[in-house]
């Protein structure tokens, strides 16, 4: 049965940990396939996200040249919050494999507050990336849900959005945190210029 991944989040913008974390999904879970999923509209997120169609572009960018990497548009599509359960349950209708949902250990953490988890944990494997050092660890929740996890394990890379943004802002040089092509679509759109550091 075909093996796919699914690496979701805001990608406002994509970065080097980003790239780093799926080129060793790829690697470490024997993946046929990953599907890049950028949110749509980010239901836990209070501050406004870049328009969708710049991070859409800039994640084609980073994942070009690697062919198992491909975009998955449908949260993009889909009118209302984006809920990670609609999106798994709308791809094994469309087709059958083996999912893993890629998260960071943060996520892990905090996955009982997602929409529905329960039904969630049941549809994939939890693929968790494992900082050095650092065991990943559910919340109390999800430790009492029977579910499938493994561990990724991903070199340390200093590299966070949030950073990302504030280094834009102040007119700091940030080109070492992205893939080249993605850091000429910033510049060239004009993103992140000036905007309130969250």
């Amino acid at each position: 049965m075909k093996r796919i991944g699914l690496f979701g989040g805001s990608f406002d913008p994509v970065h080097n940990a980003h790239v780093a974390l799926a080129r060793a999904a790829l690697d470490h879970l024997g993946l046929d396939e990953l599907r890049w999923v950028p949110v749509g509209q980010a239901w836990h997120k209070q501050r406004a996200l870049a328009p969708a169609a710049d991070r859409e572009a800039m994640v084609a960018l980073a994942i070009r040249g690697e062919p198992r990497f491909t975009l998955e548009r449908c949260e993009l599509q889909r009118s209302g919050p984006s809920y990670t359960v609609d999106t798994v349950r709308d791809l094994q209708a469309r087709e059958q494999a083996q999912w893993f949902l890629i998260i960071g250990q943060d996520q892990y953490g905090q996955l009982h507050t997602w929409h529905e988890w329960p039904d969630l944990i049941q549809r994939v494997t939890l693929a968790v990336a494992g900082r050095e050092g650092a065991a990943a660890r559910p919340s109390a929740e999800l430790a009492a849900t029977p579910h499938a996890a493994v561990t990724i394990p991903l070199p340390r890379i200093d590299a966070s959005s949030t950073e990302l943004r504030e280094r834009i802002a102040d007119g700091r040089d940030y080109t070492d945190m992205v893939p080249d092509a993605v850091a000429r679509y910033i510049d060239q759109h004009h993103l992140y210029r000036g905007n309130p550091r969250s």
